[in-house]
């Protein structure tokens, strides 16, 4: 699949047409991630509080391995500080 952008091209004109959506787990506060499908099939992560700031963008793979590892507790806070040590 041919990508929309290419490496240094901004993204803005990619992520202001997305469709975000917040997490589930957001209820209505405004600190949350944003998520949105790309049209090239990658997808992009945002802070709700900046619209406007950096964007994640992950390939469909890397999205996959991501949320696999927040499903599987890999980014818990406890897990988080064991690894550390």
């Amino acid at each position: 699949m041919e990508p929309l952008y290419v490496f240094g091209e901004s993204m803005d004109i990619h992520t202001k047409v997305a469709a975000w959506r917040k997490s589930s787990f957001c209820n209505g506060a405004s600190a949350c991630v944003e998520v949105a499908p790309l049209a090239d099939g990658n997808v992009a992560l945002r802070d709700s509080k900046e619209q406007d700031g950096p964007v994640l963008v992950f390939t469909p793979a890397e999205w996959a391995a991501f949320t696999a590892g927040v499903r599987d507790g890999e980014f818990d806070l406890a897990s988080l500080q064991v690894s550390a040590s």
